[in-house]
């Protein structure tokens, strides 16, 4: 099923600013939003953070089959990005070499194009990364 514009806008934050929240009651930070604390459940106060656009990689994979709509981007690097204080998040790392990306490697969140639906359907951006 492909996403349509109302649940595109929604997640607009976390897709372009890298908006996430943190619990006031436990001091975590969490990305994607999240309504609810993870850790405290009920009794966790949540609110709304904007974490850095810089960080490190701390695991990668190269993914040769993608999922439909990135065909064209393959093979391409999907890594785990420990945030400059913040969270883990998932993300590309683009506009680098295979053979320098390394774990520990320095990154910076930027602006791509992900995909675009056929037809005139939604074009999809979103944040990936690129070494430092």
């Amino acid at each position: 099923m492909k996403p349509g514009i109302p649940s595109s806008w929604r997640r607009m934050k976390e897709r372009y600013l890298l908006v996430g929240v943190h619990c006031d009651t436990c001091g975590h930070d969490f990305f994607p939003i999240r309504k609810i604390c993870p850790l405290c459940r009920r009794k966790g106060n949540l609110s709304e953070k904007r974490f850095n656009t810089t960080g490190e990689i701390y695991s990668y994979t190269t993914v040769h089959t993608p999922p439909t709509g990135f065909d064209l981007r393959a093979p391409y690097v999907l890594a785990l990005i420990k945030i400059d204080s913040g969270p883990t998040v998932l993300g590309m790392v683009e506009d680098a070499k295979a053979e320098d990306i390394k774990i520990g490697a320095k990154v910076e969140q930027i602006f791509r194009k992900w995909l675009d639906e056929d037809d005139g359907g939604l074009i999809h951006y979103g944040f990936a990364f690129r070494l430092v």
